[in-house]
C-alpha cells in the first residue's frame, strides 16, 4: 500500500448533519438566485438542485465515475435541496435575519468538500494536480452551474471577494498533509477547514477582494516609449 493510502485508510467523512447542512446552505443561495430572477418554482427547484448537489454530481459523474453517487442514492441529499427551495419560496423576503449564519456554513462547507473531493480522487489513483483540480470543483462547482444557467459570468471568474483561492488553498493544505507530512484524514481535513473558514470569515469581514488583471501590465510595456534620440 501507497504512503498516500496508508495515511487515507482512515477516511475522513463529513458528519451527516454538517454535510446536509452544508448542502442546504448552497442549495438555498441557487434558490435565492432564481427567485431575484423572477423565475416559477422549476426553476427555483433546478437552480437549489444544481447548486447544492453539483459540484458533487460533477466529481463522482465526470472525474471520478464510480457507481451511483451518494448524493443520489441517500435521500437526505435531495430531501435538503427540496426543504431549501421551499424555504427560499415561503421565507425568501426573511432571510436575511439569518444573513450571519449562512455565510459561516459555506464557509464551513467550502474547506470541508474541497477536502472531500481531494481525498476521493486520491483513493482513486487520480495524480496530485488533478485531485487538486477535483477538490475544487467540488467545493465550488455548483456556484459555477449556477451561474451558467443563469446565463451570467461565473462569480469566481470575476473580481470579488476571495472565494476559488481559498478553496484552492484547502486543497492544498490537505494534499500536503496527507501526502507530505504523512497526517491522517482526518487530521489533514481539520487543517484544511479550520484554513478555509479562517480566511473566508476574514474576507468577509474585511471585504478582501481580488482585483482584475491587466493585459497591458502582463504582456505589455505600460511605460510611454521613449524619444527618438536627436541628431
Amino acid at each position: 500500500m501507497s504512503n498516500t493510502a496508508t495515511a487515507l485508510s482512515g477516511s475522513f467523512a463529513l458528519p451527516v448533519l454538517f454535510d446536509l447542512g452544508a448542502t442546504f446552505a448552497f442549495a438555498l443561495s441557487g434558490a435565492l438566485a432564481a427567485i431575484k430572477r423572477h423565475y416559477d418554482i422549476v426553476g427555483v427547484l433546478a437552480l437549489a438542485l444544481v447548486t447544492g448537489l453539483g459540484g458533487g454530481l460533477i466529481r463522482d459523474g465526470l472525474f471520478l465515475a464510480q457507481g451511483p453517487t451518494p448524493l443520489l442514492t441517500n435521500p437526505h441529499y435531495l430531501e435538503a435541496v427540496v426543504l431549501a427551495a421551499l424555504c427560499g419560496v415561503f421565507f425568501g423576503n426573511r432571510i436575511h435575519r439569518f444573513a450571519r449564519l449562512i455565510p459561516i456554513v459555506d464557509a464551513l462547507g467550502l474547506g470541508a468538500y474541497a477536502a472531500f473531493g481531494v481525498q476521493k480522487s486520491l483513493l482513486a489513483g487520480l495524480a496530485a494536480p488533478a485531485a487538486i483540480l477535483v477538490g475544487l470543483v467540488n467545493a465550488v462547482g455548483g456556484g459555477v452551474l449556477r451561474d451558467l444557467l443563469c446565463r451570467e459570468e461565473p462569480l469566481v471568474f470575476k473580481p470579488g471577494q476571495f472565494y476559488f483561492l481559498i478553496a484552492l488553498g484547502g486543497a492544498v493544505v490537505f494534499l500536503f498533509g496527507t501526502t507530505v507530512l504523512g497526517w491522517s484524514a482526518n487530521q489533514s481535513a481539520v487543517a484544511a477547514v479550520a484554513l478555509t473558514f479562517v480566511l473566508r470569515i476574514l474576507t468577509i469581514t474585511f471585504n478582501w477582494r481580488t482585483a482584475p488583471v491587466s493585459s497591458g501590465s502582463l504582456f505589455e510595456n505600460d511605460d510611454p516609449p521613449a524619444p527618438p534620440p536627436k541628431s
